[in-house]
């Protein structure tokens, strides 16, 4: 409770109007052990004001006793008259976001005990159209137009999606200054989803049924208690632990696993905030297939993750952050068979021998995010290594021995930022051995080069004639694993690979209004994999170019409306016309996204 609060409004007047006494000199130093990135200049003289006849404020004893202190400084605004609460009004103080305590005497059922617990609500709505082509492959007893030789069909379809998201905690804890006490939190997301193709057999696995699509789902994407076991310093240096469904990403831009799933994870900081540590063990929850939400009513999978990972600050250089990581993925779905609310096996995936797979992998990786003097740099590199049970091809066991590195670095001038992206996954190139080199992720979802407007991260294209309901990238994904399903599928080693050179750009034309703009080339690092499973040789690499265009305006400057409208094409390369050669092999896929979030 800070002074203030203790005063009456004449008083206060009084005492805003004195001087105030010389404020002692500024701590000019550093915190120990850091540095100030980029050119240091001195530090320019103390500011030193001298009000002759001014007078100290009273002292405590000074003050009517029949006065009644405001109880916290939550209160003291709208004490003064200063503001009134609304609770619709995402602009003033409001108990619904957590602004003020609750008022225990309305609600007396909670079983809460003190005058420092929070209630916090949250809601979005997050609204999708997306119309958008992509070579869909038919078969004789598939088509939807009867007489059609050609392997691939029309290839235009349509996609609407409208998810709800409601999100409560409750929170105890003045946790301005440090971490809460311990908090309770719930998030439910329904979505409602339609979707248009031109060919059966891409919706549902039974022809007879219709190529258009309305399915809806409920699922449960946060559920947690969040305790907070010890301080470790007078800064708040802490350690906590989260218990339930929770999202986790394991390094700065979601390449190996960013996803929200049931787990315990021990977390903190050290060493005023330099440091920053988790330990987390996961197990993987189903996912719903048309909407990618968390089923929790389906038994777990056999499939456990396990985290450890280390932040370091002003590592190697000021302004950088370092991040050593280790992440270990043990599978035991051999025995299991899995069928998608639509019908198509997904595990095991219908490619190469059709067997069952158990495996372990271990991922250690480096990740660095920062600034390196102008330039902005995040940058990943991981190795994986481990042991494949059944490799789809020899069906017998296999060493896992993958790489994958990627960075991005861009250059702020005013309004305007330019980007560079690189990234390289290792593809198999000899895929009969007794060693599988294509780097797969447990469940990707980058922020990279354009992330869901580019067209081949967005989009996921069907492997056709090389498995059944078999995918060479996943949607919101970039890596070509020849996985069944991102959400639902294994991890697979035995794939060729991904590389991309990229350009990009923002512009910030207004405080509303941003475009941005990317180009970016894609190619298979090995198409070994590719020619075996289609038994076709001379597969090029190139996958083409990706260009895509945005355009994401706030008209509130906030981030409580978003608008975005973006457009991608692909232009096909060789080896892209190989795998789906047809009567329009030359013929370009295009991609619009039209998004509109309403958070609350």
């Amino acid at each position: 409770m800070g002074p203030l609060a203790l005063l009456p409004l004449a008083l206060l007047a009084q005492a805003t109007d004195a001087a105030p006494q010389a404020d002692p000199p500024p701590d000019d130093q550093s915190i120990p052990g850091r540095r100030r990135p980029g050119y240091e200049a001195p530090l320019p003289e103390a500011v030193t004001q001298d009000n002759r006849g001014a007078v100290r404020a009273p002292p405590p004893e000074a003050f009517p006793v029949d006065q009644v202190p405001v109880p916290d400084r939550w209160r003291l605004i709208e004490s003064l008259g200063l503001m009134k609460e609304r609770w619709f009004d995402p602009y003033r103080q409001n108990r619904l976001k957590g602004d003020r305590p609750i008022d225990r005497d309305k609600v007396k059922w909670l079983p809460i005990k003190g005058d420092d617990w929070f209630f916090v609500a949250n809601a979005v709505s997050d609204t999708v159209i997306e119309p958008r082509t992509f070579p869909i492959p038919v078969g004789v007893q598939t088509t939807q137009r009867p007489g059609s030789n050609d392997v691939f069909g029309r290839d235009t379809s349509l996609v609407l999606s409208q998810t709800f998201i409601a999100g409560v905690s409750l929170v105890k804890g003045a946790t301005a200054f440090k971490p809460p006490e311990i908090e309770y939190r719930l998030t439910l997301a329904y979505n409602i989803n339609y979707a248009q193709v031109p060919e059966r057999r891409v919706l549902f696995v039974e022809p007879s049924k219709p190529t258009h699509r309305t399915d809806q789902f409920l699922g449960v994407q946060e559920a947690f208690v969040d305790v907070h076991l010890t301080n470790t310093s007078d800064r708040y240096d802490f350690r906590s632990i989260r218990i339930g469904i929770q999202p986790f990403q394991s390094d700065f831009r979601g390449f190996l696993f960013n996803d929200q799933q049931l787990g315990i994870r021990l977390f903190g900081n050290r060493d005023d905030n330099r440091f920053q540590f988790n330990l987390a063990a996961f197990w993987r929850l189903e996912k719903d297939t048309n909407s990618g939400l968390n089923s929790v009513t389906h038994a777990p999978r056999r499939d456990w993750v396990f985290v450890a990972n280390l932040y370091r600050q002003d590592f190697l250089i000021p302004g950088l952050t370092s991040q050593i990581t280790a992440v270990y993925n043990m599978n035991r779905e051999k025995n299991r068979i899995e069928i998608d609310d639509n019908g198509f096996p997904v595990r095991p995936a219908l490619i190469g021998d059709g067997r069952g797979r158990d495996y372990d992998v271990v991922y250690l990786g480096y990740n660095a995010d920062g600034r390196v003097g102008r330039i902005n740099l995040t940058a990943s590199l991981y190795g994986a290594f481990g042991e494949d049970r059944n490799s789809i091809f020899t069906s017998r066991p296999a060493r896992i021995r993958a790489g994958f590195a990627a960075t991005e670095i861009s250059y702020d001038k005013d309004w305007m930022r330019f980007r560079l992206s690189g990234l390289y996954a290792t593809g198999d190139g000899k895929p009969y051995d007794k060693v599988e080199t294509g780097f797969d992720a447990i469940f990707e979802n980058p922020i990279f080069a354009g992330a869901d407007t580019s067209y081949w991260i967005r989009q996921s294209i069907p492997f056709a004639g090389g498995g059944r309901a078999i995918a060479i990238n996943g949607r919101n994904g970039i890596l070509n694993s020849l996985r069944s399903s991102k959400e639902q599928g294994q991890s697979n080693f035995n794939n060729p690979g991904t590389m991309l050179a990229g350009a990009g750009a923002d512009f910030d034309l207004t405080p509303q209004l941003r475009l941005s703009g990317n180009a970016n080339h894609l190619w298979f690092e090995n198409t070994a994999t590719l020619e075996a499973l289609r038994n076709q040789g001379g597969i090029d690499k190139s996958i083409g170019w990706d260009l895509s265009t945005a355009a994401i305006w706030r008209p509130k400057a906030t981030q409580n409306i978003v608008f975005r409208l973006s457009g991608a094409v692909l232009l096909p390369g060789s080896g892209f016309r190989d795998l789906f050669t047809n009567s329009d092999r030359h013929r370009n896929y295009y991609s619009v996204l039209a998004n509109l979030i309403l958070s609350y």
